[in-house]
């Protein structure tokens, strides 16, 4: 009997000890980390990657946007897919759905450069939720073009939010056949530049 009881205890503490470790207390940033969202569009997973950096340093909900009906796996099938929907202003239906809106107050959002705009994706996120009052921090991928108009479709689309200033780097170039760059080395120096943007924006406290 004593040895149950003392397995029992051991069972207790154990199970104690597990779920404490699993609450991360992140006291160099400026915000509670369960009011921060971070939602993703990633087709190559350097954007991903990007988002699980942030996430890393911020803590909060990481969300990758799914759609009801996927993209083609062929680039150039996609690419007029896409051309498309910016052209006739379609947006396609997310799977991705957010009960909790509400409980955040920053909400991050990133994405791909594609054909130089916000992707159809993250647009449909924009309009489908209220993100007025909330402030809004973009993150961008490219293949070296630049994020062309998407930090300023941000800001159009969340006329109501304060918008802060976006990150952007360079992953990698699907056309091209280079698919997720933003790892090993390149992984590490992205670390270090997305610490000096949320310092800089006032989201994390820089060391003392």
């Amino acid at each position: 009997m004593t040895n149950l009881l003392c397995a029992i205890v051991l069972f207790i503490s154990s199970c104690t000890s597990s779920v404490t470790e699993d609450v991360i207390v992140r006291n160099d940033t400026t915000i509670q980390p369960n009011k921060v969202l971070i939602v993703y569009l990633s087709r190559t997973n350097n954007t991903k990657a990007i988002a699980e950096i942030i996430y890393e340093n911020m803590g909060g909900t990481l969300v990758p946007l799914e759609l009801e009906k996927p993209y083609p796996e062929n680039y150039q099938a996609t690419v007029q897919q896409v051309a498309k929907e910016n052209e006739t202003g379609y947006l396609p239906p997310l799977k991705t759905k957010i009960d909790n809106i509400d409980n955040y107050n920053v909400v991050f959002v990133g994405f791909p450069t594609w054909g130089m705009q916000l992707p159809p994706p993250m647009k449909s996120f924009l309009n489908q939720y209220d993100l007025g009052g909330k402030t809004i921090v973009p993150f961008n991928t490219n293949g070296g073009y630049g994020i062309g108009s998407s930090f300023q479709a941000v800001k159009e689309l969340c006329p109501n939010s304060k918008v802060l200033n976006g990150f952007t780097i360079q992953g990698g170039s699907e056309r091209d056949g280079r698919y997720l760059v933003i790892k090993d080395k390149k992984r590490k120096e992205a670390q270090t530049q997305v610490k000096n943007w949320l310092q800089g924006l006032r989201l994390m406290k820089e060391n003392p």
